[in-house]
């Protein structure tokens, strides 16, 4: 990972196999990332697209799978055009979850995003994050 790195975390009172779901799977994604459409095959090297509406912007990022170790490890590369730099491999983040088990069955998801240009843009970008994995967490321990 580059630069400086954003970084959020929940224990998510889930199996791993349903949190791999929550990441994974276009409907469940829509419910946790704020109605987010999120397209892709999962096969590493594949493109992933992301289209929504943010404060009544509409966008479409993108990127590539980069990793996939189903279960455990999912990351991809992240280009939002909001950012308001040019499509350029530097202007990409990479996203890792992780996914680990606990001993009492539940999962500690963490996440991880490079490139962030300063501490301080890692700390806005980790809130962001945060936020979203808690509506994750809301969304699996829900069903």
């Amino acid at each position: 990972m580059t630069g400086h790195v954003a970084r959020a975390e929940v224990v998510v009172q889930a199996h791993p196999t349903a949190v791999w779901s929550a990441l994974t799977h276009p409907e469940q994604v829509r419910s946790w990332m704020v109605g987010t459409t999120m397209t892709t095959d999962w096969q590493v090297g594949s493109p992933i697209t992301w289209q929504g509406e943010m404060n009544g912007t509409p966008y479409e990022d993108k990127g590539e799978v980069l990793e996939v170790e189903e279960g455990h490890r999912l990351s991809m590369s992240h280009y939002s055009p909001l950012m308001g730099q040019a499509d350029k491999p530097e202007n990409y983040h990479t996203v890792t979850y992780t996914l680990t088990p606990t001993r009492d069955g539940h999962t500690t998801l963490t996440l991880e995003q490079d490139g962030n240009e300063s501490a301080e843009q890692a700390e806005q970008f980790s809130q962001g994050w945060q936020a979203m994995l808690e509506s994750l967490k809301s969304t699996v321990e829900s069903d």
